[in-house]
């Protein structure tokens, strides 16, 4: 398998869509539909998703295996929230571009959490998969007939 490279890694795809959701919301909002109420929900869904990015960062280290994608893989962590999903961190960060498309308000603000999965998705998950597999033959295919991909 070719490696690709990768320059822009996962929280930078998070920074990048955080930044294009405020733009939305300054320069292209389409439709409007701030509240308090809009608010408060959005920082809870926001919370939830760093809370997720947490536990499941601290698995990896409990494990210790790489933060980074392709490097240092040394441990399949299938334990604690990778028992709902297999991509914990990968969730954690949608959960937290949605939760900002809650807080400010703006209908194009939405557009950004699947273009961020699907980049996600084609750029780290389908070739992480691929080197888990060759890495955890047994194993991966095991947890991945238990456990969904995102949710």
């Amino acid at each position: 398998m070719a490696q690709v490279k990768r320059i822009i890694y996962p929280p930078v795809w998070l920074a990048i869509g955080v930044i294009v959701q405020f733009v939305c919301n300054e320069y292209f909002p389409l439709a409007r539909f701030t509240s308090t109420a809009g608010q408060m929900v959005g920082g809870v869904i926001l919370v939830a998703g760093l809370a997720l990015l947490v536990l499941a960062g601290g698995l990896f280290k409990q494990a210790d295996t790489d933060l980074i994608p392709f490097k240092n893989v040394s441990a399949l962590v299938t334990t604690g929230v990778y028992r709902f999903t297999r991509n914990p961190m990968y969730l954690g960060m949608t959960l937290v571009l949605l939760g900002c498309a809650v807080t400010v308000g703006a209908a194009a603000a939405f557009i950004v959490p699947p273009v961020f999965m699907a980049i996600i998705q084609l750029r780290f998950i389908l070739p992480e998969e691929q080197m888990l597999r060759e890495l955890f033959p047994e194993e991966f295919p095991a947890y991945c007939k238990r456990v969904r991909r995102w949710i």
